[in-house]
């Protein structure tokens, strides 16, 4: 084996990227909800698409739940855990949702009304509750909570409401769990956002406690931003917890990772493994896909993402960090630049399938899933169940 391939083996086999369990849903745009007849419409069905990718990739064994789609009143978290064992992949992530009820309709943890915002802590509360229940390490809460117009909101008070209950959140998780705390600039508040920079949302972890952490979902970003340097700068800090991995052409579109721009992935990439060379140590940092195929096949564009990752993460393995140093400290521009191009216009697909097979893994796991008839067969078998289903967004 050469020195490259293995450094690409030993970077995959460290590097574990979770599901969502709404990236197997039936989704769609504001503006509708698009039908797919091989899309799962239960929590069992998404456990199974989750495997498939799983048991194809050999690196995805968890799968990020959202209350209320995935686990509403009532739930027996047993089924869950018997799903688990059923189809190979444990829970992962639980995402509160306090965005969805009518209540939260001017906000949730900054809502003006204080029985609104004692409402989405209990939601809240819960949710950590059923996160030790189910041996689950990171609460991921995302807030909407927002407005639409100068003058309408108390921008402090609301960041004040905001801090305290967060607090009370930290105050109820246990020793092992972490709240990651995730940001947007707009959407579906379009004047102000109460956490909508990765430097707000820092402070709120900060002020939360030291279990906090800051989430960066790649969408959640204005165009042009330099999204490497909000990583460094959070690794810098140690409150990177993790990410939500998408593409974006305009803002939060919810594309296949390095559909629109795999280099800043890359870059993403290069910048946490520079640090564990400084380091000597591994960050701490969760990895997790959050997509809503529309129009793509929902398993086929969660392999081609995964796979993706996989080959970013890869390329990053390669860079000469001693070089890249030592041309930075010189002032050598190009050379710097170059070791960063070098490895990124490496074509790692070979030794990625190599370490596949070496793993009794798909080398093509895309091919191997389309060969399966899995697709066709659960296509056969939800449609006619669609028709009766609830409405939900995943």
């Amino acid at each position: 084996m050469t020195k490259s391939a293995e450094l690409i083996h030993t970077a995959l086999d460290s590097f574990l990227i979770e599901l969502p369990s709404w990236g197997f849903a039936d989704t769609g745009t504001r503006f509708g909800k698009f039908l797919q007849d091989s899309a799962a419409t239960t929590l069992a069905e998404k456990f199974a698409d989750a495997g498939q990718v799983h048991a194809l990739t050999g690196v995805c064994p968890s799968v990020a739940l959202h209350v209320l789609w995935d686990l509403p009143a009532g739930t027996d978290l047993k089924e869950v855990q018997n799903l688990s064992s059923q189809f190979g992949v444990r829970p992962g992530s639980i995402n509160p949702n306090v965005f969805q009820d009518q209540e939260y309709k001017h906000g949730s943890l900054s809502n003006e009304r204080a029985e609104v915002r004692e409402k989405a802590l209990q939601h809240i509360l819960e949710s950590v509750q059923w996160a030790k229940e189910l041996g689950s390490r990171d609460l991921a809460p995302w807030f909407a909570d927002g407005s639409n117009y100068p003058g309408t909101a108390n921008i402090r008070r609301r960041k004040q409401w905001l801090a305290d209950g967060l607090r009370k959140v930290h105050q109820a998780l246990d020793s092992g769990q972490r709240l990651l705390i995730e940001y947007k600039p707009f959407e579906p508040a379009f004047y102000h956002t109460d956490v909508a920079d990765w430097g707000m949302a820092l402070l709120l972890a900060r002020a939360a406690g030291p279990q906090a952490r800051v989430l960066v979902d790649t969408g959640h970003h204005y165009q042009a931003q330099n999204i490497e340097q909000i990583v460094a700068w959070l690794l810098s800090e140690d409150m990177l917890g993790g990410f939500h991995f998408n593409d974006r052409r305009y803002a939060d579109d919810d594309l296949t990772l390095g559909s629109i721009d795999p280099y800043q992935i890359f870059r993403i990439f290069a910048e946490i493994r520079h640090y564990e060379w400084e380091t000597g140590g591994r960050a701490d940092i969760a990895y997790m896909v959050d997509q809503s195929h529309n129009l793509k096949n929902k398993i086929e564009a969660m392999i081609q993402t995964v796979m993706t990752a996989q080959q970013l993460y890869a390329k990053a393995a390669l860079i000469d960090h001693q070089a890249l140093e030592k041309a930075r400290n010189q002032q050598r521009l190009i050379d710097a630049e170059n070791c960063l191009k070098d490895a990124f216009e490496t074509d790692v697909r070979p030794v990625l399938g190599e370490w596949s097979e070496s793993r009794k893994l798909a080398a093509d796991p895309l091919r191997a899933f389309r060969e399966s008839g899995y697709t066709e067969r659960t296509a056969r078998e939800r449609a006619g169940r669609k028709k009766g289903a609830v409405s939900s967004y995943a």
